[in-house]
């Protein structure tokens, strides 16, 4: 078994302080690091754009220099434009064609962009046919037909299925190789397994991005008002962990696994780095450097 595992990281507007110093220790010292896995993609949105889903976008840094940054590390750009509600009339939305416009004309990897919307997919394809497509997790893909009709489609790249179907081994073992390609594990949700909300938490976060007057979504599933907990994630009967890559994905013959993470703060990321990225013996040198750092405030 030589595949690799390749982590598709949150943040790429949100923490751009924090890659710009991860980054350069990830290559200078790979020693610290698995060398089993490594980073195929960044994905986020700046604030305030209207095709946004999954969560609502921050950070003030620039497309040229998260592109710039990424391209120095041959890693690829994502844009999450996962909003499900858009209209015909959104699509005109100057900020979020200038940003397809920019991330298709970067050169180095090519960007891609995690989509919900059909109508927002047809109009990508034809207008950024340099871009690759991502079908978002905001989906709630909970049925595996649903998501091997997913599979089959040939304009995504990548399906990120709901995970809950995380443990479906059974079934996830009877994809062939070209399918299995293709999936990309959500890693360490942690909202309940047993929740059937989803959905319309993430309506509602494409609500607010389209600017339309909405309440919060109030989660009722158990544990909802705790918020975050990377331990509680860990508890978690759809949680993926590093020994789970190594002993069971990558030998089924997975290789592609996406870390949430976009609301949390720097401090929480850079666990999960530590976490799915670091050796043991090494998280402490890690975390020392990126900490002492007085250039990034982690809180």
């Amino acid at each position: 078994m030589n595949r690799t595992a390749v982590y598709h990281l949150p943040g790429l507007f949100e923490f751009y302080e924090l890659y710009r110093l991860f980054l350069p220790l990830y290559r200078e010292h790979r020693e610290y690091f698995y060398p089993w896995c490594e980073i195929g993609s960044v994905y986020g949105a700046p604030a305030d754009c209207l095709w946004g889903g999954g969560r609502v976008g921050y950070g003030d840094s620039t497309p040229g220099e998260v592109l710039a940054l990424l391209k120095e590390y041959g890693i690829s750009a994502r844009l999450t434009f996962s909003g499900s509600l858009l209209r015909k009339e959104h699509l005109g939305d100057p900020k979020c064609n200038r940003l397809c416009s920019q991330f298709e004309a970067a050169d180095g990897m090519k960007n891609g962009v995690i989509v919900h919307s059909e109508l927002l997919l047809d109009y990508l394809k034809k207008r950024y046919p340099g871009l690759y497509f991502v079908s978002s997790t905001t989906k709630v893909l909970t049925e595996f037909s649903d998501l091997r009709a997913e599979l089959d489609r040939a304009e995504f790249s990548y399906v990120v299925p709901d995970f809950r179907l995380n443990k479906a081994f059974d079934r996830l073992s009877s994809l062939d190789e070209t399918e299995k390609d293709k999936v990309e594990f959500l890693c360490n949700e942690c909202c309940s397994f047993t929740c059937r909300e989803r959905r319309a938490c993430y309506e509602n976060v494409s609500r607010k991005n389209m600017g339309e007057p909405c309440p919060d979504h109030i989660c009722h599933a158990p544990g909802a008002g705790e918020g975050y907990r990377f331990s509680k994630a860990m508890q978690n009967p759809g949680f993926i962990g590093v020994h789970d890559i190594q002993n069971l994905y990558l030998p089924m013959g997975f290789s592609n696994f996406k870390i949430e993470g976009r609301s949390l703060g720097s401090a929480m990321v850079l666990e999960f780095l530590l976490y799915y990225l670091t050796k043991p013996e090494y998280v402490l040198n890690v975390r020392e450097m990126i900490y002492l750092d007085s250039m990034l405030d982690l809180f």
